[in-house]
């Protein structure tokens, strides 16, 4: 009987030793490919440089950590059959969100069916999503509709001329789409008249016809609820027709495209994170910046600086390794107790989830940006506003 249980022991110290050499698996997609791709490399690189740098320093409670990443190709439908991949066939330790709402959304329906959590960053309808395991990390609000047009109205109205007329145009994307509607309201708030209201299917790549519309209209404000590239093909067909927008806001364009575009000069767009200080006064973020840099660089992409998408990308990961060493667990439902009752210091502030469906209660973390020289820079507010930095207009 003796030997028995010592045999037995010996059997379990070397199968949690077995264990400890294996690394934690994390799962998620990206869309790599399709309309989304451009912003969605963004969040690949800054991702690849998180786990890199966090398994040199030993990785998760001792293990390393293997990102086991897969294309959804923009297209929800891909998305909710990988995760259900990564989960059932892959057996992964944890899972990590894709980029874009309506992805994040199949995502999320397959973590609520197997009972996982799952971190993501870029969800931005939050009313769709009562799942008690998911946690937004990108640092959206619980009310984008109201607080992020409000933070974009209030900051054209430090204009030279601030607008009297707006034209929302938009994509019929879930986020940006219900984020414009919101604009719609906060126009008449701010006693800023709507003289055009024009929406388009995502992923449509003809904008002649809407930039006709855009023209006849001749808005001081052109609010444009765009992802991905469609704001600067908006703007392509605009020059086409030799119009220039006075004020433009595009809402989550991917930000290298539109930074080397010549056509996009002055846009505006919202950010949690940019390259100038106060920002970069955080030694992390310093440190992520330089080897961003160099990654960014080395994949081909456009625009090799920090913004939005990065940080909300590097914050996500930031939030896992705290979560975990928090917790010191990989178990799905210990992790999320230890968010619920913990803030996160992140490159971009700090994260926390106390409203029902875990978002922070505001756009705290939100700021107002413009594409000026050809760099983005924060105009609003002012205490986070570059050196010298005001909102320019034509």
């Amino acid at each position: 009987m003796k030997i028995t249980k010592w045999l037995g022991a010996v059997a379990l110290s070397v199968s949690f030793a077995a264990l400890a050499q294996q690394p934690v698996r994390v799962g998620g997609t990206l869309a790599l490919t399709g309309p989304l791709s451009a912003t969605a490399a963004i969040h690949k690189v800054a991702g690849e440089i998180y786990v890199d740098e966090l398994n040199k320093r030993g990785g998760l409670l001792g293990r390393k950590v293997e990102w086991v990443l897969k294309d959804d190709q923009s297209k929800p439908e891909v998305a909710r059959t990988l995760y259900e991949q990564v989960v059932t066939v892959d057996k992964v330790d944890l899972l990590i969100g894709p980029y874009a709402t309506a992805n994040i959304l199949a995502a999320i329906g397959v973590a609520q069916r197997f009972n996982r959590l799952i971190l993501h960053h870029t969800a931005g309808v939050p009313q769709l999503i009562k799942y008690d395991l998911q946690f937004p990390t990108g640092g959206l609000p619980a009310d984008p509709e109201v607080s992020l047009p409000e933070k974009v109205f209030s900051a054209v109205a430090q204009a030279p001329t601030p607008p009297k007329t707006v034209a929302i145009v938009t994509s019929k994307f879930p986020s940006v789409h219900f984020i414009s509607i919101g604009a719609r309201e906060m126009a008449k708030k701010h006693g800023v008249k709507e003289v055009a209201w024009l929406e388009w299917e995502f992923g449509n790549r003809d904008f002649g016809a809407i930039a006709s519309r855009v023209k006849d209209a001749d808005a001081d404000f052109l609010f444009i609820g765009a992802i991905g590239v469609e704001g600067l093909l908006l703007l392509d067909a605009l020059a086409k027709i030799d119009y220039t927008p006075r004020l433009h806001f595009h809402m989550f364009p991917a930000p290298g495209p539109m930074a080397k575009s010549p056509v996009a000069r002055n846009a505006l767009s919202l950010t949690t994170f940019e390259e100038h200080p106060p920002f970069t006064n955080n030694p992390n973020a310093a440190a992520f910046i330089k080897l961003y840099h160099e990654r960014a660089a080395k994949a081909g992409l456009p625009d090799t600086a920090v913004d939005l998408q990065a940080a909300a990308s590097y914050a996500t990961w930031q939030t896992l390794e705290a979560a975990v060493n928090g917790a010191k667990s990989f178990e799905d439902k210990a992790l999320a107790a230890w968010l619920k009752k913990n803030r996160v210091d992140t490159i971009m502030g700090t994260l926390h989830w106390e409203t029902a469906n875990n978002y922070i209660p505001g756009a705290e973390l939100y700021k107002v940006k413009q594409l000026q020289d050809g760099k983005w820079l924060v105009v609003y507010p002012k205490e986070f506003a570059a050196p010298g930095a005001k909102v320019l207009m034509r």
